[in-house]
Formats: structure tokens, sequence, C-alpha cells
């Protein structure tokens, strides 16, 4: 090879060298490509009180949310509404809460899920301590609902003949008692047929006093002191949880041994409360928001039972009332409050 060829091959080696250094530079301080983030995901809330007044059950809420890897304001956004005890807000909130685009609803008890069905029935729906979704129309059945709505039932066998029980045991003498509750409630019809069947076995005349809104409190505690019954039951529901103090602030003024569907009537001076532990139903929801966002199909997962249910007594109120809590009931009570 003459020196003009060996010349040219040395010209066209730096050049290729010249291009793949260009090249790698190129690779080097190209702006880096980011791998698409999912946006995150939108759910609904939609309360029946505060979120004051229900701190106790979105707490658990939101940790079980958190412990299946949901962080709000990163990958998961929950747009709260919350009817602060009016059942008529709630068509309207369920309309805000489409208009949001929300992947699914989360409610608590039976008006708010019926709302959720009626005013948006193509909304995946997770329901918290419904009270017989079944007998309401909301599902099919608790083992296949069905439908765009799963999630937890606080349903039992007798379980208003079980608080009317343990009345009678603490008030041996006790023949007449007053039940507040809701007619606009669909789950009271049941309510108020086992609590009129355990008073015939248990030989108690029953009473009820009918509270839609909060503006029937007047009324109805007029009703009450006009029976003169020997003891009070409250039916579960939100108006009654969002009124609480003013229930408890009633019994006490009337020297009424009263027992609650929840737990919080006791925390706020009641005597006591027997029922589903609803603090846990609510961080158990978590589970159903996550199978949801994931692709599963409400109608495909069975709605659950409670999985236990607690009895919690407030023994100043008991002493304040007079009454010598019989030590079969104190054993039997999950906490007892001092």
């Amino acid at each position: 090879m003459n020196n003009g060829s060996r010349g040219r091959a040395s010209d066209a080696t730096d050049e290729r060298r010249r291009l793949l250094v260009a090249a790698g530079l190129a690779l080097l301080f190209a702006p880096r490509r980011v791998a698409a983030q999912p946006a995150p995901y939108r759910i609904g809330f939609l309360g029946n009180s505060t979120p004051t007044l229900e701190a106790n059950l979105i707490g658990p809420f939101r940790q079980g949310l958190r412990d299946l890897g949901y962080v709000e304001g990163s990958n998961l956004t929950i747009e709260w509404r919350w009817a602060e005890g009016i059942y008529d807000r709630f068509p309207k909130l369920v309309a805000e809460l489409a208009a949001q685009k929300v992947a699914l609803i989360v409610t608590a008890g039976t008006p708010a899920s019926l709302a959720v069905e009626k005013a948006a029935p193509t909304m995946p729906l997770v329901m918290v301590a419904v009270g017989d979704p079944v007998g309401t129309g909301l599902v099919k059945s608790l083992s296949l609902p069905g439908g765009n709505a799963t999630g937890l039932t606080s349903i039992a066998p007798d379980l208003e003949g079980k608080r009317l029980e343990l009345l009678k045991e603490i008030v041996p003498e006790l023949e007449r008692v007053s039940i507040l509750w809701n007619p606009s409630n669909p789950f009271h019809i049941g309510s108020e047929r086992q609590a009129r069947a355990a008073a015939r076995e248990l030989r108690i005349d029953v009473h009820l006093a009918a509270v839609r809104t909060a503006a029937d409190f007047n009324a109805a505690f007029a009703e009450v002191r006009a029976q003169h019954p020997g003891a009070l039951i409250v039916l579960a529901d939100r108006v009654f949880l969002h009124n609480r103090d003013r229930i408890v602030a009633f019994a006490e003024q009337n020297r009424l041994p009263a027992v609650y569907a929840y737990r919080e009537l006791v925390d706020a001076g009641g005597l006591m409360s027997f029922g589903p532990n609803y603090a846990e139903m609510h961080r158990r929801a978590a589970y159903y928001v996550d199978r949801i966002l994931k692709g599963a199909k409400p109608g495909e997962l069975p709605i659950e039972l409670p999985s236990k249910f607690e009895l919690v007594i407030n023994v100043k109120r008991a002493k304040a009332l007079g009454l010598a809590l019989p030590e079969s009931v104190l054993l039997r009570a999950d906490e007892i409050v001092r």
C-alpha cells in the first residue's frame, strides 16, 4: 500500500472515532426520559356528619389506606363531602363527587348508600356499616352482591333484642322502654321489629319516638317524657351520632338508663353501648377501595359481616343513676369507662 492509501485509511479511521465520540457525548448530555408516572387515584368519601365528629372513624380509614401503600397528596386524592347530619344534602353531595370524576365513593350507613345508588347508579360504591344491604335492596346477596356496591355490613341477628336484654339485666324492674328511631332510615324497619319481638319475650312495653332530622328532637323528647319509660334505646343512625351530646344530656336530665348503638355516646357521657367495632370496619374498608382501584368488580366482592361486637359501660354514669351493675354484665364488658 502506498503512502497515499495509508493516509486516506488513517483519515477514515479518525473520522469514525470522531463520530463515535460525538454520539457518546450526545447520549451522555441528552435530556433523560423519566418514566411516566400514573396520575393519582381520586376517590370520594361521603360523610354523614362532620370531620370532627367522625375523626375516630376516618382516622382508621386513612390508616388502612396507608397500610396498603396509598398516600394522600402523592398517589391518592380523597374528595371529602359532609352532610352535617342532614340527609337531604346527600343527592347534591353525590353529584359533586361524580363531577370530580372519582373512581369510587365510600359511604357509612344505609341512607348515604341508598343516595349514591339513586343519584349515581353506575358509581362503584364501598359501604361501611350498612345495616341490611339485602333487605334494603342495595345488593342481591352478601356473598355475591352484583351491581356496583360492596363493603361491610353491621347487620347481626337480634341485635336490638340483645340491647334490650342488657337494659333488663341492669334494671330488673323495667316495664316500659322508649326507642329513638328514624323512620327515614329503611334499616330501622327491621330494627323496630327486632325490638318489639324481644320486648314481648321480656314482657316490656315499647314506645317509639321518631326523629328524622335535628328539628324533630324536641317533639320526640316531649313524647318520651310523657310516656314515663324506665329506660331508653337509641338505634344506629348518623343523625343520632351527629347529635350525641343532645341525646346524652336528655337521658341524664331525665335520669333514664340508656343503651346506644355507638360507643361515641358513651364517650359523651352515656351509660352503655353495644354494637360492632365501627372504627375497625372503617379501617377494613380500605381493603375494598384497594381491590376496586386495582380492577376488581364491586359486585364480585363478598360483603363482610362484623367480626366483633363490643360492650362499653360507663360506671360513673351508672353510679349517678343509682344503678348497681350486676357482676355478670361487668364481666362481659369489653371496656369500662370510669
